[in-house]
């Protein structure tokens, strides 16, 4: 499996942007399609953003979509994804993960590689 790390998170305030990006080694970067997931505290991890293995398709829960972009740069091994006009209900963990399916995947089981996560927290 790939290993991923992600960075990026912080605290930052209501209204603010943040990028947040995971850096991919051990495994050719454009065999796996990419997405984020969330975990908010006492609740279960949620699917946020995919992108597929070009970046050509992408893919957004509602709860993001309009405010988020996810890309990837597959010569640098690395997928983004850049959040506007945060709000502190985006207050979470965020992993990034990779699977070898070529479709987009909203379910954790799809994906076989997780990275260890990076905390955001928006302040309101």
């Amino acid at each position: 499996q790939v290993q991923l790390v992600e960075s990026g998170g912080g605290l930052v305030q209501a209204g603010d942007s943040l990028i947040l990006s995971c850096a991919a080694s051990g495994r050719p970067f454009s065999d796996y399609s990419m997405a984020w997931f969330r975990q908010a505290p006492g609740k279960e991890r949620e699917f946020v953003a995919f992108i597929s293995f070009s970046g050509r398709n992408t893919h957004y829960a509602e709860s993001v979509k309009g405010r988020s972009t996810i890309s990837r740069d597959n010569a640098k091994s690395t997928v983004y994804l850049q959040m506007n006009r945060l709000r502190p209900e985006d207050t979470a963990v965020y992993y990034c993960a990779g699977s070898m399916y070529g479709t987009v995947q909203f379910v954790e089981s799809a994906y076989g590689s997780w990275g260890q996560g990076t905390q955001v927290t928006v302040s309101s």
